[in-house]
């Protein structure tokens, strides 16, 4: 089974937005990451900001990078709901670490809201769409 045949065919929520809002929404989110990681990034490697600082922003892409093979390649709901919530809790430990070490750099944690609050929907939206389909 293809991997549109096999996530049309899984059960979802109600609430779950159609297919085609997911492209157009990170394609926003990856210009936000884009610009306001590379900068995190950027102060980092000139020695501006700290390796553990910069940590869970690296973790973050990580995991954010690894989601959609592990939900669409291996089609692996429970794996790509422990990654979302590895995802969720990432962005929320960089943002804090941000927040509290750089107060210069407040607003790449304001810039990353709409990621923070994407992020917090899709774990719950992964979050049941693996509950519903065990």
């Amino acid at each position: 089974m293809n991997t549109i045949n096999w996530y049309s065919q899984l059960i979802k929520p109600s609430w779950a937005p159609p297919s085609w809002i997911f492209g157009p929404v990170w394609s926003i989110l990856y210009v936000i990451i884009a610009i306001t990681f590379g900068t995190v990034f950027y102060k980092t490697f000139i020695g501006k900001l700290s390796w553990l600082v910069a940590t869970p922003f690296i973790l973050n892409l990580i995991f954010n990078f690894a989601f959609t093979p592990i939900q669409f390649g291996l089609k692996n709901n429970l794996l790509a709901a422990i990654d979302i919530l590895l995802v969720l809790s990432t962005l929320i430990w960089a943002l804090f670490a941000l927040w509290y070490t750089s107060p210069e750099l407040r607003w790449i944690v304001y810039t990353n809201i709409p990621y923070l609050l994407w992020v917090s929907f899709a774990t719950i939206l992964q979050l049941n769409i693996t509950f519903l389909n065990i």
